[in-house]
């Protein structure tokens, strides 16, 4: 199986499988001298993204500690700097229940790439999905999370945020939406959102549904704000398109909007139109921020806004009509533990290709322009 590799300059591969010993991953192209911790750096990052944290994600109890095992100089108090090889990162997998997974070995799970991996390779890791499994993302969280040192290198005063803003046909208030919503109640709540009266309604709309043992779909946004004026190339190098490329090859992902996205087909020219005025010392001030920061492809050093939508959680306890490996109709419940919402733990998966395009989109502009 190839692809297993993102990026350009900064270039991230992951390998592992969900029900496998470990997973991890390789960066190669950091620049020498980025220094990090790993509990502060790396691991609060992937601790955002680890399951059995609360009622509404898998209860799939990995502590996802990791271990850095190449590319870097330890120093006595624990600061890793990098030397510029490849940095290899290393996760264990720790509470895996392969037998869960014995009653779907031979039948293929709807909305699930049960098939699609059959049918590609003549064969399938039917212990949660092997690489199809979200179990691989851990491995992009930690990637991304030495991208963000990357970036705080190059460009000082960046940021990357990320939020749930829509539950099934639940969304935070319209006045939230489009990088307009305060960070202050994100890490409060167990949905990363940033409005505290619609945590506490998808608190009772996910009850709901976990009881009933179904899923639901989400929407999760992601912004960068302090981000240069410049990244990007035009036609095959876009910046949003290497974004909507990173946020479609999360799991179930299924759409990917830059700025006002889908919704510029209702606007006509003028409202559409980012004006801009000369701010202060000079410098351009646009007035609005329809086109999400990115202009012909390039960052126009507005803030990055990328939204996308996360299919519901395939693996569910009600009967679904499908087929086995022989072709015969057969139904199928899908036992084990599952997100009710993936959208939730992907909220940290969202910043981490965030940070990866934008790290590897410094290094490609500076060696561009030498800038």
């Amino acid at each position: 199986m190839s692809h297993n590799s993102f990026g350009h300059l900064f270039r991230l591969t992951t390998w592992g499988e969900s029900h496998g010993p470990a997973i991890g991953c390789v960066i190669d192209g950091c620049p020498p001298g980025i220094t990090f911790r790993v509990g502060n750096d790396i691991q609060s990052f992937l601790d955002k993204r680890r399951p059995g944290q609360s009622r509404f994600v898998t209860q799939r109890r990995e502590l996802d500690l990791v271990k850095v095992l190449s590319g870097t100089l330890e120093s006595n108090d624990g600061t890793h700097t990098t030397t510029g090889t490849p940095i290899a990162l290393h996760i264990d997998n720790t509470d895996q229940r392969s037998k869960d997974y014995g009653n779907i070995a031979q039948s293929f799970r709807p909305d699930h790439a049960d098939y699609t991996y059959f049918k590609k390779y003549g064969l399938r890791d039917h212990r949660g999905g092997g690489r199809s499994s979200a179990r691989e993302t851990a491995c992009r969280v930690a990637g991304g999370a030495i991208a963000r040192r990357v970036i705080e290198h190059l460009s000082p005063g960046a940021r990357i945020r990320g939020a749930l803003v829509q539950i099934g046909t639940r969304k935070i208030p319209a006045a939230q939406w489009g990088g307009n919503w305060s960070s202050d109640h994100i890490n409060d709540n167990d949905f990363f959102c940033p409005d505290v009266d619609t945590a506490k309604a998808w608190t009772e709309d996910l009850d709901r549904v976990r009881k009933a043992g179904s899923s639901v779909g989400a929407a999760i946004e992601i912004i960068a704000d302090n981000i240069p004026a410049g990244l990007g190339a035009p036609i095959y190098g876009k910046l949003d398109s290497d974004l909507a490329s990173a946020m479609m090859s999360i799991n179930a992902v299924k759409a990917v909007e830059i700025g006002d996205g889908m919704a510029v087909a209702e606007l006509s020219g003028e409202a559409n139109a980012d004006e801009i005025r000369s701010g202060p010392n000079g410098q351009p001030q646009f007035l609005s921020n329809h086109a999400g920061g990115i202009l012909g492809g390039i960052s126009s050093g507005q803030s990055i806004i990328c939204r996308f939508a996360v299919k519901p959680t395939s693996s569910i306890l009600t009967p679904r009509r499908t087929i086995d490996e022989t072709g015969a109709d057969t139904e199928i419940i899908t036992k084990g533990r599952h997100d009710p919402c993936v959208g939730i733990r992907a909220v940290p998966v969202g910043e981490a290709m965030m940070a990866l395009v934008l790290a590897d989109h410094l290094l490609r502009h500076r060696g561009q322009t030498g800038r």
